[in-house]
């Protein structure tokens, strides 16, 4: 298993990711509810490690 270079730039409720390529992808977090660009998805943080994500694809 390799290591992956992955970094993120917070900007408000704006995230900016990045990996060893450049950037990858923006996120909006606003509260537990997230939406990101590169995948579509909404996610809503659930207590303790559980989050519940919803694909543009499958609305």
């Amino acid at each position: 298993m390799g290591i992956v270079f992955r970094k993120r730039k917070k900007i408000g409720p704006l995230v900016l990711n990045f990996t060893e390529n450049g950037y990858s992808s923006w996120s909006l977090k606003i509260g537990k509810w997230s939406w990101n660009s590169k995948t579509r998805a909404h996610r809503y943080d659930l207590p303790g490690p559980i989050s519940w994500k919803q694909d543009k694809s499958r609305s």
